[in-house]
């Protein structure tokens, strides 16, 4: 049985972030409520107790049990856990005379094992208003900053479990060794095996799914992204030809995408069925120029076709998704304790009449770990690392009215991008590229000729997530060649711009 650690969230912006630094130590972790009721089995090594948006000096502040946790557990606190564990057992937090937030630099003032390794002078990073000023009766300070008496400490004397506090967020990129003081925390103080790896959770998934399916038979609708193709390569471990995957050509993917991912799918050896459905979504999309009307006319044919296609499979008993976890995360409200749980992204809307099993092999992984069991199965690099493509596809960058006309214009330019970002190293460096079909015409002069035709924008975003981003910073030179490759291959354009906006003000997509 795989070894866990547990991260209650306070509501914290970085809480993932430290479910990521766990992840990367190889050791499986899962995050809930502070405020949710949990097992303590023989499986869970540790508990983890995020920052927050509160003050533990608040009129109500969400509070847990800190000294029962840690009688039966190794407990670490981050920012306010640390701050809710001092004044839970005894010491004294006070706001600080300024606003600590920012980099630091940390001088360690005892040895132990939760800074092994750890630099003199490391910098970490800060976010807090309320500093410990007094710690409890039998704890002692580990680290100082220049701004604060305790950046991190733990209980010396005492029953229980090792307990310790940290002021900085280890979990964050500018706490240059943060990831090695979790590390340290997991193996050094909880005895964690760091045994989660991509093998095995690729052998522990199939076995579960074999006694989760059994001889039944799994629907799945199929993108050609990185979630679902992972998803129902598990799937198949599993069950082989019991699953039926559906494929739909909705008329907005990329130039030779329907094909080139049917043949993918073969060699993976997945049983899929391909439907070319592009003329119903062309129909449908006639006329429509709102992008949330483009939304929902996708939405609903994709539903319709999938719905008529499984319909055909007969005796199945389960849907095939390719969830991931931070879909599933149940995050906590900063307004107060309610716990609010994100919806469900992947073919989100399927009729409760079709009644069947939810198959989510994805659901407690992010990402980053979707790829590196994806690249453990066999799956194609290029197909595991392109870039997200936004579930209504081409529909929603070509802005106003979509037909099969502006879809070729489109996916000939969008294609010539993406290959020239290939061929000079940058594809790999962007977040996300894609090119936008703008609803302008300008004149144009080609030979002796005077031209009227379509303007495309591209753009380019670096993020680490997608929840913000900046502008890609594209070499001027690689911006002028594909500018002229576009409007000397592509007839129909005549004019390309490069968006230089970032999210926020503005979006990744223009719709």
């Amino acid at each position: 049985m795989t070894e866990k650690i547990l991260i209650l969230d306070f509501g914290s912006q970085f809480t993932q972030l430290i479910a990521r630094g766990v992840r990367e130590a190889n050791v499986y972790c899962e995050i809930i409520p502070y405020n949710k009721a949990f097992t303590i089995d023989s499986t869970l090594k540790g508990i983890i107790l995020s920052g927050s948006p509160f003050s533990v000096n608040d009129e109500n502040p969400p509070l847990v049990d800190v000294a029962k946790l840690a009688a039966q557990l190794p407990v670490l606190g981050v920012c306010y856990g640390a701050q809710m564990t001092a004044k839970l057992l005894g010491g004294r937090v006070d706001k600080s005379n300024k606003r600590e937030y920012g980099r630091a630099i940390l001088s360690i003032a005892k040895d132990d094992v939760l800074l092994k390794d750890v630099t003199p002078s490391s910098q970490v990073w800060m976010s807090h208003s309320d500093s410990i000023s007094a710690l409890p009766e039998g704890f002692e300070a580990l680290a100082t900053t220049e701004s604060i008496p305790v950046a991190a400490f733990k209980r010396v004397n005492g029953d229980g479990f090792p307990l310790y506090g940290i002021q900085f967020h280890p979990e964050v990129h500018h706490s240059v060794e943060g990831k090695k003081i979790i590390k340290n925390f997991l193996v050094h103080v909880c005895g964690c095996k760091q045994e989660f790896t991509p093998t095995s959770f690729i052998h522990e998934t199939v076995e579960k799914l074999k006694a989760q399916i059994g001889d039944a038979k799994v629907i799945m609708a199929l993108s050609g992204g990185v979630d679902s193709t992972v998803a129902a390569t598990l799937i198949s471990r599993a069950v082989g030809k019991n699953l039926y995957g559906i494929f739909v050509d909705n008329g907005v993917l990329r130039k030779n995408e329907f094909q080139q991912v049917l043949d993918i799918y073969k060699q993976l050896d997945l049983n899929v069925t391909g439907i070319d459905a592009k003329k119903l979504f062309y129909d449908g999309l006639a006329g429509k120029s709102d992008p949330e009307e483009k939304r929902k006319v996708i939405g609903g044919l994709f539903i319709d076709v999938f719905q008529q296609e499984a319909n055909k499979i007969k005796d199945a008993s389960f849907l095939g998704q390719g969830t991931i976890y931070p879909d599933v995360i149940e995050s906590v409200s900063v307004h107060g304790p309610s716990a609010t749980i994100k919806s469900h992204h992947n073919v989100g809307g399927l009729p409760d009449t079709m009644k069947l099993g939810l198959v989510e092999p994805l659901r407690y992984l992010f990402k980053d770990e979707v790829r590196r069991v994806g690249l453990e199965l066999g799956i194609p690099h290029d197909l595991l690392f392109r870039h997200p493509f936004p579930g209504p596809g081409l529909a929603i960058r070509i802005l106003g009215e979509v037909t099969e006309e502006k879809v070729t214009l489109l996916q000939d330019a969008d294609l010539l991008y993406t290959k020239m970002l290939k061929e000079t190293g940058l594809y790999e460096k962007v977040w996300q590229a894609g090119t936008i079909l703008l609803p302008v015409k300008s004149v144009g002069v080609m030979g002796d000729e005077r031209t009227y035709e379509f303007t495309v924008a591209l753009r380019a975003v670096t993020s680490v997530d997608g929840m913000t981003a900046d502008w890609a910073h594209l070499p001027y030179e690689f911006l002028a060649n594909i500018s002229n490759e576009i409007i000397n291959n592509v007839r129909g354009i005549n004019r390309v711009v490069y968006d230089i906006s970032s999210k926020p003000p503005a979006t990744i997509e223009w719709e």
